[in-house]
């Protein structure tokens, strides 16, 4: 197999971690033999996996070691339950705690939020990688996120992309913390038509995440994409600090101002000032990352 060229999208989570780090490198924690498995699944006779949809281990990325934690999207969306987000809590505190640990985290997020099954265990598994990632950050630890699953970011995903220290995405990288079915039921169909594809795409996809400085780097759907994408941000990691927080707050309060009031994402392309907003779409990888590098507030050292 090709890992270089081959599509993150399609592949699943363990031909992502190949793909993506150093060739023979990766080293699994709490691998495949030890089949630790969700307590929860079988009570309603759904399947479980033998690693509860999450992999975790190390291993270097041209030649800078990592942690790494990947979602399997294709294991029930990705979701976080008991077992899979304490693999990801480990993961992140064994960087905090232990300083001769490699000081990179990467996050492969495929998740379609908290699996419902899990109940009261998926939330509490979220909160805990949200207070996971910031404390390893605040230790000095770079958390970088990556997505481009099909499950993509959503809920507690979304919320666990936006603590990180850097975002990468695809064009196919859906970032949201409600998916477009829960803001349907909740706000009406006139607030947000889930049945609208081409809606719900330009709105929660790569694209206009990147436009809108919710993502600090755009790549193709590729492997060595989001190589050179990881490997480029790693280069431009904010300190954790008061003045990086409070730079954030200040730009999501500048944005909601801007862009709060918009409809779709047209709208908010034109208020960014681009020109022929409604050809983003169609725009191949390489136009785009040029436009978006030029767009004031897509870049930025908040985080």
């Amino acid at each position: 197999m090709d890992h270089a060229h081959s599509s993150w999208l399609q592949a699943t989570a363990r031909q992502r971690i190949a793909g993506l780090l150093d060739a023979n490198s990766f080293q699994e924690f709490i691998g495949p033999a030890a089949r630790v498995q969700s307590p929860h699944l079988h009570l309603f006779d759904l399947p479980s996996a033998f690693d509860d949809g999450v992999i975790v281990g190390r291993g270097s990325l041209d030649g800078t070691p990592v942690l790494l934690a990947a979602q399997e999207g294709q294991f029930m969306g990705g979701t976080f339950g008991e077992v899979s987000g304490a693999k990801i809590v480990g993961i992140l505190r064994a960087a905090r705690d232990h300083t001769d640990l490699p000081r990179v985290v990467l996050l492969l997020l495929d998740s379609g939020g908290v699996r419902l099954q899990e109940a009261n265990a998926g939330e509490l598994a979220v909160a805990e990688v949200m207070r996971a990632v910031t404390e390893a950050r605040r230790a000095g630890v770079a958390v970088i996120a990556l997505v481009g699953g099909r499950a993509g970011a959503f809920g507690g995903a979304g919320l666990t992309a936006a603590t990180c220290s850097r975002i990468v995405v695809s064009e196919q990288g859906r970032i949201s913390v409600s998916g477009p079915e829960v803001i349907e039921t909740n706000k009406g169909v006139e607030e947000f038509d889930s049945r609208d594809k081409a809606l719900v795409w330009s709105v929660s996809g790569g694209k206009n995440r990147r436009l809108i400085g919710g993502a600090d780097a755009f790549t193709a759907d590729a492997m060595d994409g989001f190589r050179a994408a990881t490997k480029a941000v790693l280069a431009h990691v904010p300190k954790f600090d008061l003045a990086t927080l409070q730079a954030e707050q200040a730009r999501l309060a500048e944005r909601q101002t801007r862009l709060g009031g918009c409809e779709d994402a047209i709208s908010m392309w034109t208020i960014l000032g681009i020109d022929h907003p409604e050809a983003i779409s169609a725009m191949d990888n390489d136009a785009f990352i040029a436009l978006a590098n030029g767009i004031k507030g897509a870049s930025h050292d908040a985080r």
